[in-house]
């Protein structure tokens, strides 16, 4: 049981926001979200007990809302997308000094600038996992059917790869095919890249078959990112003939994980999970 009574969220879009609330709601935990119009979805304000719209790029407006309503301590949950920060946005005069200050514009390098301002304000951020540890991958075979011998190849290969992609901030997965790394993620995103490698892998007259591997960055910051995959992922495994899946244990959050397990028995794909320094050779 928690020892919160009020937690403050700043909510991007997809279900991440909205299982926080769920269970923050379920634990008495008071929850205050800001939520950004055209991004997060509108049925989170049926979940906290309030709710603000503030523009991306705005800093200084949701800090003082915050400390308005006595927040102390908050969870950034849901994606904004990486291009994003790119342009589209009207960056305040706080946003503005934090992204002249910034060494690059890696996601994490930005995030963690905002997280300092948070903190000189007396909010903590907290990890995202916050009251949704038992999403996290468990560590070993978590379907009915074990990885082939060339898959499992293929998850050896692209475990490596995804490990030195992610430790550049690049992306954190990789599509492997034998013994081949197809696509790596950038900032279109898992399901992207994975589409893109069904159809680099067709565009050779090949049958896809495709195995993906995600991964944490090394040393993750739990505040800002968490690799996560749902039922909508589920759905692009299927287009793209997806057969076996290699995440991170205790690094990576399954939504809906029942059902995400039931369906991917269903569709026959093996599902691993392993420590951060990945699989031996030996298949499980």
């Amino acid at each position: 049981m928690t020892e919160h009574k009020k937690i403050g969220l700043i909510a991007g879009s997809g279900k991440f926001p909205i299982l926080f609330a769920q269970e923050a709601k379920r634990l008495g935990v008071s929850v205050i979200a800001i939520a950004m119009p055209g991004i997060t979805d509108p049925k989170l304000e049926t979940l906290v007990s309030r709710l603000y719209y503030f523009k991306l790029g705005q800093i200084s407006k949701p800090i003082e809302t915050f400390k308005k309503e006595g927040i102390s301590q908050a969870v950034m949950a849901g994606k904004v997308q990486h291009a994003s920060l790119f342009g589209g946005i009207s960056p305040d005069l706080r946003a503005a000094k934090i992204l002249w200050r910034a060494k690059d514009r890696r996601t994490d390098t930005l995030l963690g600038e905002i997280a300092s301002e948070l903190q000189s304000e007396g909010i903590e951020l907290l990890p995202s996992t916050t009251f949704l540890s038992h999403l996290l991958v468990p560590e070993g075979t978590f379907s009915q059917r074990k990885p082939t011998r060339e898959e499992w190849a293929d998850i050896l290969i692209g475990w490596k790869a995804a490990k030195a992609v992610a430790a550049f901030d690049i992306g954190q997965t990789v599509v492997a095919k034998e013994k081949a790394i197809v696509a790596v993620e950038a900032m279109e995103g898992t399901d992207a890249c994975i589409l893109r490698a069904k159809e680099i892998v067709q565009a050779r007259g090949q049958k896809p078959s495709l195995v993906v591997v995600k991964v944490a960055k090394p040393r993750q910051d739990l505040r800002f990112d968490i690799p996560i995959i749902g039922l909508e992922t589920l759905k692009v495994f299927s287009q793209a003939s997806v057969s076996a899946l290699a995440l991170e244990a205790k690094s990576a959050m399954i939504f809906d994980k029942d059902q995400f397990i039931e369906e991917a028995n269903r569709q026959k794909i093996a599902l691993v999970s392993f420590p951060p320094e990945g699989p031996s050779g030996k298949p499980l």
